[in-house]
């Protein structure tokens, strides 16, 4: 449970709402619209390989949350971590198509 912030200039009281982290965490939900949803049609006929793909969303879903989790830095070399060896499977694919 946490408390949701009372608004300024307002009669409403301050109440407890609950956090739902598994299903919809709120460092996933910002914007009006989840991450998992964003990605979802970010990667629809996309024609990628399976580990692109996966680098791909993975760097997406680091790029969403870095300043809401608290960790920014850390977020922000993960994204950064997988967009290399996305390029490098890239690279690797298009030596092979060669």
């Amino acid at each position: 449970m946490v408390d949701r912030k009372e608004e300024t200039h307002t009669t409403r009281n301050t109440e407890q709402v609950e956090v739902d982290t598994v299903n919809s965490p709120p460092h996933y939900t910002t914007g009006g619209i989840e991450c998992i949803d964003a990605m979802n049609a970010m990667a629809e006929g996309a024609n990628v390989s399976s580990f692109v793909s996966y680098c791909w969303l993975a760097t997406f879903k680091y790029i969403w949350r870095w300043h809401y989790k608290g960790k920014p830095i850390e977020d922000l070399e993960k994204a950064k971590w997988y967009i290399q060896r996305m390029i490098d499977k890239l690279k690797e694919e298009r030596k092979d198509e060669v």
